[in-house]
């Protein structure tokens, strides 16, 4: 089989044209093709397919081999990948788990993605609560590089208020330029270098009950990010884009 491994700062995946439709991966295999020891080594896997009224439909699958919500950074590797594929240029609509998102290519090959609207967020004492495609729980600190973001991540990750499916879980530092981010990510069970719907989900709750146009600049371990969005209201936000690198690591055959 052959695969292509693009990464978006840092969060990398398995990418596979499957417009034939004739790829078929159990949860085993695709575990064991994102295995970093054993396999290719990914934080998710993603199989390029047909779509009729579109220009192609993203199927992302965690590292665990489960099937997913939506990943921002996948999205725009899988952008990236369709235009190395010559199916777009400097547009594309394309289908996913949470409906149908459309982007735009830079010719400095940044890849901005809509991203569906967020219909509440949930403000909390402790926490901020929404969904970006992804279900994501902001955890404000004064000192990202100080967090302990693999055992309290995976704390809050398992918890009983976010059962049976779980959450995602940020922890967030307001800086004088923006954000600096750094998730857990279910599926994956560990620390990822950036999170694209976590990232955005960060971005809108920093804005807590203020309503406007933002654009937000965020700093994850594996590079630079951008969030623009408008709130109507407090706890709602529309037209809400992330903007990125997605790069071409290497393809290969497996």
């Amino acid at each position: 089989m052959t695969f292509y491994k693009y990464h978006g700062t840092g969060n990398d995946f398995i990418l596979i044209d499957d417009r034939a439709n004739e790829v078929e991966l159990t949860t085993e295999q695709i575990a064991a093709l994102c295995h970093r020891r054993f396999g290719i080594g990914a934080d998710g896997l993603m199989l390029l397919r047909h779509a009729d009224g579109y220009d192609f439909r993203m199927v992302y699958y965690n590292s665990d081999g489960r099937e997913s919500s939506m990943c921002g950074n996948g999205g725009r590797c899988l952008v990236a990948f369709a235009h190395s594929l010559g199916l777009v240029t400097t547009h594309a609509s394309f289908i996913a788990t949470d409906g149908p998102h459309t982007a735009t290519i830079a010719p400095d090959g940044l890849i901005s993605l809509h991203m569906k609207d967020v219909a509440e967020v949930q403000i909390n004492k402790e926490y901020t609560f929404l969904d970006t495609g992804s279900p994501h729980y902001i955890l404000w600190v004064e000192d990202t590089q100080a967090a302990d973001v693999f055992n309290e991540g995976k704390r809050i990750r398992y918890s009983d208020t976010f059962k049976p499916g779980g959450t995602n879980v940020n922890f967030v530092q307001q800086t004088k330029t923006g954000l600096n981010v750094r998730t857990y990510e279910r599926g994956v069970e560990d620390e990822t270098l950036s999170c694209g719907t976590g990232v955005t989900a960060a971005a809108i709750a920093a804005t807590c009950t203020a309503t406007g146009t933002f654009k937000t600049n965020i700093t994850t371990p594996g590079g630079q990010l951008e969030v623009s969005f408008t709130k109507n209201t407090p706890t709602s936000a529309i037209d809400v884009v992330l903007t990125g690198p997605a790069v071409f690591v290497f393809k290969g055959e497996i």
